[in-house]
């Protein structure tokens, strides 16, 4: 793969020189000290690392109200059959929809900033997540949750 993109590349470059498509091999060498190893001459940054930590931090934020949200959807589908009833088809709906096709939803209401790309990453995750734990509790026995209730446990410290 990596010989193809440099033949690709030659080829494109002896036809252009100016082509950013397919660069070549030094100019990106020359791209990545530039953005990781020198630093900006107007922000005094390291555009790279700043822009990975921006990247990670959304990344953290979208996961971690994903796995929260998703894990009270899931175990609340899967062992209260109140909740069952209306979750249970919605969350097998939502899980099906691809979060790009809602992306220009997602722009208009929470607008371009940081919020509009953490509610994807939410938006992308939470329902897979959520339909998912809900068939793991409804893999455990009913016995087993019976037994456990009787020892004194509590129903949601067994299931978690």
């Amino acid at each position: 793969e990596i010989g193809v993109r440099l033949v690709g590349s030659a080829a494109r470059l002896t036809e252009n020189p100016n082509d950013k498509l397919l660069p070549s091999a030094s100019q990106m060498v020359s791209a990545i000290d530039r953005l990781a190893f020198t630093e900006d001459k107007r922000s005094g940054n390291y555009l790279f690392w700043e822009d990975s930590a921006a990247s990670l931090k959304r990344l953290g934020m979208g996961i971690g109200i994903a796995a929260l949200v998703g894990l009270c959807l899931g175990i609340a589908a899967g062992i209260l059959p109140l909740f069952r009833a209306p979750l249970s088809p919605l969350l097998t709906v939502l899980s099906m929809v691809p979060p790009l096709a809602i992306l220009p939803i997602l722009f208009i209401v929470f607008g371009l900033g940081e919020l509009s790309k953490v509610m994807l990453i939410v938006i992308g995750i939470t329902p897979v997540l959520a339909r998912d734990l809900e068939q793991r509790a409804r893999e455990i026995p009913t016995e087993i949750l019976i037994k456990a209730q009787t020892l004194g446990a509590s129903t949601w410290t067994l299931i978690l």
